[in-house]
């Protein structure tokens, strides 16, 4: 893996983490090192599951993959907000 997929990989990741945490209703206590965190591992998982469902490679703008990754997100998101104990 060379550095500019890792970059681009971070940058996909923030852009899917914080498009999966807006589309979360109400607010999450998780900090963005986590939401950036739950967006790379939701990019990568989201391009597999698109290329097994051969709608990775469109022409123009991969919309179903987008949508894909950021409902993997927001989940991913919503389970550790979920699972993490309340400070009070």
């Amino acid at each position: 893996m060379e550095i500019s997929s890792i970059i681009s990989a971070i940058i996909i990741g923030i852009i899917i983490g914080v498009l999966g945490r807006l589309v979360v209703p109400g607010r999450q206590h998780i900090g963005v090192i986590w939401t950036i965190l739950i967006g790379i591992v939701a990019a990568f998982i989201g391009a597999a599951i698109a290329h097994g469902l051969n709608v990775d490679d469109t022409s123009g703008v991969d919309w179903i993959e987008w949508l894909i990754q950021i409902g993997l997100a927001a989940v991913g998101i919503a389970a550790l907000d979920r699972s993490r104990p309340r400070r009070r």
